[in-house]
């Protein structure tokens, strides 16, 4: 447990000391096998199928999982160490997440700054500039690049990393596009059970860092609503309402200095309580180590 905080650690400094890394985080080779799949496969029904997805991300999370298992405790656990903070930064992000906050932000104009906002909006959307909007995209990116990639590191070690982040190639963008249409609604399928956890630990998180009645309530009341089960707009709800607490608290509207959009505002603390939620995180594994657990 102490080898996988120390992990991840290395992995959050690297990725803002070493901004080069970014350049691994590519995965044209998992483009490259699903294409070579779809050659190979692509008339049969195992293929067409939803069981194709397991072909697809399963055998490359095969793989990992047993260059896990072979390592072990090996060598004193160091060998582990090197692959598993490998595979951690290779998995994390691949963009970093407050630099594409900070392009928003400091944009000159309206365009610049609608063209910077695309980057939290990797589905496909629409950017858009509208202050809640954005708030939900920074809290939906960081559970994309950071958080979902952190909590099935920590259960399954390099395999559940490698996993989650194949899975989230898998539905969307460019690799969505290689697969059959089945397969990719299944993946949307897994990667909302993988993100479900993640996303109500992240409230939890939220909920402790910021103002626990305001995202209690947006919890209570989105499931009110009889949201679908596996969707995780409670999130994006829980983050709005904190940041317009936050917001409230500070008086940010109506400060002394340069002026800045309302939205620009609501972008910036919802960056400051995402980096909140994940020292909270992070000390939560601490002290877990401190504890004991897990050696």
């Amino acid at each position: 447990m102490a080898l996988t905080l120390i992990a991840v650690v290395l992995s959050l400094v690297l990725g803002h000391i070493a901004p080069g890394l970014a350049a691994i985080r590519r995965y044209g080779w998992f483009t490259a096998w699903l294409k070579w799949l779809g050659r190979w496969l692509g008339g049969q029904s195992a293929w067409r199928g939803r069981f194709g997805l397991v072909i697809g991300v399963g055998l490359p999370v095969l793989a990992v999982a047993g260059l896990q298992w072979l390592l072990g405790d090996r060598h004193y656990g160091l060998p582990m160490f090197v692959f598993a903070l490998s595979v951690l930064v290779l998995s994390w992000g691949p963009r970093d997440l407050d630099l594409d906050v900070d392009a928003v932000v400091e944009a000159r104009d309206p365009a610049a700054r609608r063209a910077a906002a695309a980057a939290l909006f990797p589905d496909g959307g629409e950017p858009t500039l509208e202050g809640p909007a954005l708030v939900e995209a920074v809290f939906h990116c960081a559970l994309w690049r950071w958080f979902g990639v952190l909590f099935w590191f920590l259960l399954l070690g390099p395999a559940g990393a490698i996993g989650y982040r194949l899975a989230s190639l898998a539905a969307q963008g460019r690799a969505q596009s290689l697969l059959p249409p089945v397969q990719g609604e299944a993946a949307k399928d897994f990667l909302a059970l993988l993100n479900w956890p993640v996303a109500h630990l992240m409230t939890l998180a939220l909920a402790l860092a910021a103002d626990f009645d305001g995202v209690l309530a947006a919890w209570r009341d989105w499931h009110a609503q009889g949201g679908w089960r596996l969707d995780i707009g409670f999130l994006g709800a829980a983050a709005r309402a904190s940041v317009v607490c936050e917001l409230r608290e500070e008086d940010a509207y109506a400060v002394d200095g340069p002026a800045q959009a309302p939205a620009l505002l609501e972008l910036r603390d919802a960056m400051s309580l995402v980096w909140r939620v994940l020292l909270l995180w992070l000390a939560l594994l601490a002290l877990f180590v401190v504890a004991g657990f897990g050696t």
